[in-house]
């Protein structure tokens, strides 16, 4: 077992990973977490019977570095069905993966949603994706994701009723700013993989992160006030030696020196209700590409996964990326007026909001996607390593790969010899 203290602060997925392969290393490291539990952005609460995820989170399977630390059969995994359903005014149309579903080509093909050239560019481009490594995707020249899609030719229609609903509700935000690159990794992911929900709840993936942990001391209910010369100070003002710190969390408030470089972030309010009356009756997520409706998306998500919602109910998620300057209250009586406007059969349902999750920082707005980089750009000065999506990509595998680079980093530097993960 190696002698030299490691410690990682902050007890997300990158945390965990990297004491899993520091661990591995013979590392005896320090998780210092400043909240109460683990698990970071992924977390799951319990609230009468029901199992409410921090935000509307979904897990695919095609992801290579869950799929390295992730044991998917002891999740229980619980399937969504390819596509989507696309509800407006009027009606609700269905868009399935002709790959997926090939008894449903002829509906797809032929659904009201995007033209028929539209149908055929999708398949074209999922066909092609398949072909192209994920690596690939992160060396093409970078764009918009709307710039991409209307060069690839989709006509306005299927961009505003598909794509802006179903991205928008990936990366939250409307516009498809995003880096098209994060499109094209994200639809390869959806169409050589499946989401997923463990069943029971997000919050199982760090839970079996942390299982895998057999030396590692995990310290809850502290937080780092700052970092010294190999020591890490705490707000209770103890002192811990460190020869080498991760810092698996926003590092502003710990490295003056890299204030306003990690500020930029996406936010989402995620409201869940409990009804007696499900308004999809499969497990689809439900986009709506009103633009002038709060809703971005919704979905039954004991449809997917029965143990988030008690017999006899359903457990209603539905995400918000713009609130329009409504409070929270007002939101909750908007959403539920869509939502009866959208599905009437809602009309005489009983619909009880559970509970609200504003958060602020829930993806990393990020100048340059990037899927992977060297383990030593983890390092930002000597002893100093940082981990976390944001240095990539916003999602979990980044936020995993990170964890496992700036492990492999502390490794190399200390040890100065390869590292065995």
């Amino acid at each position: 077992m190696q002698e030299e203290k490691i410690i990682v602060i902050g007890a997300g997925l990158a945390g965990l990973v990297a004491a899993i392969e520091l661990e591995k290393a013979g590392f005896n490291p320090v998780i210092i977490e400043a909240d109460d539990r683990i698990g970071g952005r992924v977390k799951t609460d319990k609230v009468n019977g029901f199992l409410l995820d921090h935000g509307f989170q979904v897990l695919l399977t095609a992801y290579p570095e869950a799929a390295k630390y992730l044991d998917y059969e002891k999740l229980d995994l619980q399937y969504f069905n390819p596509g989507a359903l696309v509800l407006n005014r009027e009606d609700a149309y269905r868009i399935s993966d002709p790959l997926r579903q090939p008894s449903r080509i002829i509906e797809m093909m032929f659904s009201q949603v995007g033209s028929f050239s539209d149908k055929l560019k999708i398949f074209k481009w999922t066909r092609a994706l398949k072909a192209t490594t994920v690596e690939q995707i992160f060396k093409k020249k970078e764009t918009t994701a709307l710039q991409f899609l209307k060069k690839k030719g989709f006509t306005n229609v299927m961009i505003q009723q598909f794509f802006q609903p179903f991205f928008g509700g990936i990366f939250l935000e409307n516009e498809l700013n995003t880096s098209s690159r994060m499109l094209e990794f994200v639809f390869k992911m959806f169409g050589e993989g499946y989401a997923a929900l463990p069943a029971k709840g997000m919050g199982a993936i760090p839970e079996m992160l942390a299982a895998q942990l057999s030396t590692t001391e995990i310290m809850l209910n502290q937080k780092v006030e700052k970092i010294g010369l190999k020591s890490v100070e705490l707000e209770n003002g103890k002192r811990i030696a460190a020869d080498a710190v991760i810092i698996a969390t926003n590092p502003e408030k710990l490295v003056p020196q890299l204030k306003g470089q990690f500020e930029d972030w996406q936010s989402v309010l995620n409201l869940y209700f409990e009804s007696d009356i499900t308004p999809i009756d499969e497990a689809l997520i439900g986009l709506v590409p009103d633009e002038g409706m709060l809703i971005n998306n919704f979905c039954v998500m004991n449809k997917t996964a029965e143990n988030y919602a008690p017999a006899g109910k359903y457990l209603l998620s539905i995400s918000v990326n713009d609130t329009q300057g409504k409070d929270d209250a007002a939101v909750q009586q908007e959403v539920i007026r869509e939502l009866k406007e959208l599905v009437p059969e809602l009309a005489q349902a009983e619909i009880r909001h559970l509970k609200s999750y504003l958060i602020n920082k829930a993806l990393p707005k990020i100048d340059d996607y990037q899927y992977s980089m060297k383990p030593s750009n983890s390092k930002i000065q000597e002893g100093l390593y940082l981990a976390g999506d944001y240095l990539l990509n916003g999602s979990i595998n980044a936020a995993m790969l990170s964890g496992r680079l700036a492990a492999h980093a502390v490794y190399e530097d200390i040890k100065g010899r390869g590292f065995k993960s």
